[in-house]
């Protein structure tokens, strides 16, 4: 399918649909017309036209038809994009990745369509599938018999019998920590997910590291929504010593606390609350609130691509261990960390 007949179907020019389609990054004015043409591309299984692709880096002609496989999407997580904005980021790498790579993206499931998959006899349509998000064991033994190749993606590694590329949310808690303390913070508040949650581990091996004790006042535990964030700010701000930092376990997290700390202090320069506020992930809104959002950047392109090159490689008989690559991640310091008014 051309880049033409989306461009028709979306009233944007070929060179725009061009761009969205092969950068995640880049934004149209309109950000609406940006959804309209991944939707468009989606619909119609888009693929590039590989030969016009070679011709035109090579100056040859034909090379003849490479092999195309259909990826299907798990949000192992969450229902829908919508819900986690760094899944959503991470799937616009993975779906101009699969682009690059002569790939049609099939599907978009979460958990609740695997038990339907389970009752259905033989394999899937889709050759193979890409999992965002930690995956539950029953899952992902079912997705393991249906698929001919199997790769996740996420924070942490699961230690299933499938491919990883993954980006150690527990270091990256213990970084966010580590540069909390070089700030002067010894009350140091966490906001997340406390279940077997490798950011949690993160955050109390940390100052268990430090010989700083945990208050356990300071433990919000939330499922990282930004509603959930925003509440988490009153609920710290009413302690009797509340905390000077607060690590939120993701951005959206983050983000909610920032809003609630905004809301609750308007103008007021005394008696205000303003934690120093650090967190995991560097979505793109990280840099559009106020004070932008210090975070932990977690390289989404990069596992995006690993991770379509290595499921592709699997179905291509490449490779037949698993294989798990463990990618770094970053400090960003932005103005969130460092505001605490004695």
């Amino acid at each position: 399918m051309s880049l033409k007949k989306i461009a028709q179907m979306t009233g944007a020019s070929v060179a725009t649909v061009s761009r969205v389609l092969n950068n995640p990054d880049y934004q149209c004015k309109d950000q609406d017309l940006t959804k309209r043409i991944r939707k468009a591309a989606r619909e119609l299984s888009y693929v590039p036209d590989q030969n016009a692709r070679q011709l035109k880096m090579s100056g040859r002609g034909k090379q003849g038809k490479a092999k195309q496989y259909a990826i299907d999407i798990l949000l192992a997580r969450f229902h829908s994009l919508e819900e986690d904005p760094f899944f959503a980021e991470l799937y616009r790498h993975i779906e101009t990745e699969c682009y690059k790579q002569n790939c049609v993206l099939g599907q978009v499931l979460n958990v609740p369509d695997i038990s339907l998959l389970s009752a259905a006899a033989g394999r899937v349509r889709a050759d193979g599938i890409l999992v965002l998000g930690k995956c539950p064991q029953q899952e992902a033994d079912v997705i393991l018999r249906k698929y001919r190749g199997v790769a996740a993606v996420d924070r942490n590694p699961m230690d299933y019998r499938m491919d990883e590329v993954t980006c150690n949310g527990a270091h990256a808690a213990a970084m966010a920590v580590e540069y909390l303390l070089e700030l002067g913070h010894t009350s140091i508040a966490y906001i997340g997910d406390c279940t077997m949650e490798a950011r949690y581990s993160g955050y109390y091996e940390c100052l268990l590291n430090h010989k700083i004790s945990m208050i356990y006042e300071y433990i919000v535990s939330t499922n990282q929504t930004r509603e959930e964030g925003y509440q988490a700010f009153s609920r710290l701000a009413a302690l009797h010593k509340p905390p000077t930092a607060v690590f939120c376990a993701n951005d959206v997290t983050a983000l909610g606390f920032l809003q609630a700390m905004k809301d609750a202090n308007g103008r007021r320069k005394k008696q205000a609350y303003r934690p120093a506020v650090i967190s995991i992930d560097d979505i793109e809104e990280a840099v559009r609130c106020s004070p932008m959002l210090t975070t932990i950047r977690i390289p989404k392109g990069d596992m995006a691509h690993l991770a379509v090159l290595t499921l592709k490689d699997r179905l291509q008989g490449g490779h037949q261990a698993c294989v798990r690559m463990e990618l770094p991640c970053h400090l960003l310091v932005r103005e969130s960390a460092g505001m605490y008014v004695t």
